[in-house]
């Protein structure tokens, strides 16, 4: 693969993959360095590149792999930008609203981070990256039916702990 190939096919999935290492890694200087890291493997590589179906899902699992190994190193985030996770804007909102919007950014990303590995990716692939089922299954290795049950399953978790915990808090 040469370069011009290497930019057609990897650079457009850039943010992708800074997304995917910044829910892992919860901090925007080790993403940045993750994806580079992994730019650079893949570039190093590129010759054996082309026997791949897919580079971007190469991609995708090694950008996973890396955060994966660095928070096991590392066992540290933090927190990034509160109104994103809620596709919030900030003009026109009150303080009191933007701070009960960081509360609920804050509480999704805890719950978030307490869900297994494979619900976590499922979730950010699909709901996060907008994935088709198709390019989750060639990224994971896993069924569409069990993407669908993993994600199912993950949403449901997700839903019935913020509820919980929003109950909890009112002191019901």
């Amino acid at each position: 693969m040469d370069l011009q190939a290497f930019k057609q096919r990897i650079l457009p999935v850039q943010g992708r993959l800074f997304r995917l290492a910044q829910l892992f890694l919860r901090n925007r200087e080790e993403a940045e360095d993750a994806l580079q890291d992994v730019l650079l493997r893949l570039w190093t590589n590129r010759q054996q590149l082309d026997a791949y179906h897919s580079v971007e899902a190469l991609a995708v699992q090694m950008t996973k792999n890396l955060c994966l190994d660095k928070l096991k190193a590392h066992n540290k985030r933090k927190m990034s930008d509160d109104a994103e996770l809620l596709g919030v804007q900030s003009d026109g909102v009150s303080p009191y609203q933007q701070v009960e919007f960081a509360d609920s950014a804050d509480l999704i990303r805890n719950l978030i981070d307490t869900m297994p590995d494979q619900q976590k990716l499922i979730l950010h692939l699909r709901d996060v990256e907008e994935y088709s089922f198709e390019e989750i299954e060639q990224i994971t290795g896993l069924s569409v039916n069990n993407i669908r049950v993993i994600l199912s399953r993950a949403r449901q978790r997700l839903r019935d702990n913020y509820v919980k915990a929003n109950d909890y808090e009112a002191g019901h």
